[in-house]
């Protein structure tokens, strides 16, 4: 071992516990650790491994709607707001409140989109999100969702990662890493982003923290090259890379015989992947390989960068093994600081063509007999409030704040009820009126449609085991089939 790892190794707990006393101090930790955590073979991290128990989804198609749709207008009705409409906001909603834009006493905002019944089951859904309609019975809606953070950037990192600032895992890398993946020629998980905005929380949502970064997202494009510098460059053909590649492996095994360092196994996985990415990548993303119908399903236009593109990729990308697909399309934070912001024809205009390609991915993997054991997630960050938001109350644009107290998102496939409505916010929309559903309850739900118990999906790090729902979090057994 390398002198400096020896040095590190000896200022640890562990290692002063089996060097004291016979080591019977280390010998308690083992036992401590025997507990059927999920751990990583050395030679291949990726490869395939077996959860706590049955799981329902073999996979996670999750789209995010960065910016936080505003759920008063899609899929949480409120007939007594839109009766209230107009009047002050009552003093017992605000007051001890911080609110991102708004302050005073803001407007009450009733909904301005139709609202009806969908479906047999009957779930609420406004016609900003028509094409959503077909599919109301293969959906689960929880109202009554809530987080600790009113800011993009915090809210998302949470949501993701467990933790509102930087450097946890994140809910894909813990994916992969309990998983590892069903694909030897692609990432285990996979990131586009449409709309050219990267998500507030950057690439920390599908970073791998302290995880071995052989789990981290590897964020795809669906304009241009799948994956930057994944090609060739001009003079060399495949034989000189494979040549190259064999060179650089044997550098880096000779490293981590000396060193024991775990990120240069991961190195020589990835040199590895990239190697067989450059024609799995390529096939896996190119959309021309499908029906006109099915273009025309998705609203896809191959050579686009679009969501419905995404969406598209991400049932090939399913199909071909990946084990988490995170989509972000930018465009949901609804202030009415502009037409495109008004929660009227701005949202109708958002969210027909995000519905559309939500729809079709929705009916695609059911026709595909895939729906049953993939987990698709729909939601954003937190929500909007429901009253005016402050800086555009004098505007002809209508907005809403950010608002963390009680929003909406939607679960379909891989072990989700069919047609059900989970939890509900208060008459007004202000708070959870029944059922509440924490960021790290959803997480936990996830986790547990994967197969995992979420408190035993563990990492130990700077002396202490991780896990994505920090010390929270309880499995929702009500949205489970």
């Amino acid at each position: 071992m390398h002198p400096n790892l020896a040095r590190l190794q000896s200022v640890t707990r562990r290692h002063f516990l089996e060097s004291s006393s016979l080591g019977l101090g280390a010998l308690a930790l083992s036992q401590l650790d025997a507990r059927g955590d999920v751990t990583y073979p050395a030679d291949n991290p990726l490869a395939p491994r077996k959860p706590h128990f049955a799981a329902t989804a073999k996979r996670v198609i999750y789209l995010h709607m960065s910016g936080a749709p505003p759920h008063l207008d899609l899929l949480d009705y409120k007939p007594e707001l839109v009766k209230h409409d107009g009047e002050a906001c009552p003093d017992e909603y605000l007051k001890g409140k911080r609110f991102a834009f708004t302050s005073g006493v803001p407007k009450l905002l009733g909904t301005k989109q139709p609202f009806k019944q969908r479906g047999k089951a009957g779930v609420w859904m406004s016609d900003a999100i028509k094409p959503l309609h077909d599919v109301a019975d293969d959906v689960t809606v929880i109202r009554s969702l809530k987080t600790d953070e009113f800011n993009h950037a915090p809210a998302e990192l949470l949501l993701y990662t467990g933790f509102a600032r930087q450097g946890r895992p994140s809910l894909g890398a813990w994916t992969c890493y309990g998983l590892g993946s069903e694909s030897a020629n692609l990432p285990g998980f996979v990131v586009l982003i449409s709309s050219g905005v990267q998500p507030s929380g950057g690439q920390g949502c599908w970073g791998s923290g302290f995880l071995p970064s052989v789990f981290q997202g590897v964020q795809c494009r669906s304009k241009g090259e799948p994956v930057l510098y994944l090609s060739d460059p001009p003079g060399m053909d495949r034989d000189m890379r494979r040549l190259g590649l064999d060179a650089m492996r044997d550098l880096n095994e000779l490293q981590e015989k000396e060193l024991g360092h775990p990120e240069t196994r991961t190195r020589i996985s990835q040199y590895e992947l990239a190697f067989r990415m450059q024609l799995s990548a390529t096939e896996a993303m190119d959309i021309t390989r499908e029906p006109a119908k099915v273009l025309d399903a998705y609203g896809a236009k191959p050579g686009a960068g679009s969501f419905a593109n995404n969406c598209l990729l991400a049932r090939r990308l399913a199909e071909a093994g990946v084990r988490h697909i995170q989509l972000f399309d930018w465009g949901w934070d609804f202030h009415g600081t502009n037409p495109n912001e008004d929660i009227r024809e701005g949202l109708t205009k958002k969210g027909t063509v995000t519905a559309q390609a939500v729809a079709a991915l929705i009916k695609d993997l059911k026709n595909r007999d895939m729906l049953k054991d993939t987990l698709v997630v729909w939601g954003g960050e937190f929500g909007r409030t429901p009253f005016r938001e402050g800086r555009t109350a004098g505007s002809q644009v209508l907005g809403r704040d950010h608002y963390p107290d009680c929003f909406s998102l939607m679960l379909a496939g891989g072990g989700i009820k069919a047609g059900h409505t989970h939890g509900e916010s208060d008459d007004l929309g202000f708070k959870v009126g029944r059922d509440p559903v924490h960021v790290h309850d959803l997480q936990a739900t996830i986790q547990h449609c994967l197969g995992f118990d979420h408190t035993k999906l563990t990492f130990r790090f700077q002396g202490r085991d991780y896990r994505l729902t920090d010390v929270h979090g309880h499995v929702v057994k009500d949205v489970l089939a």
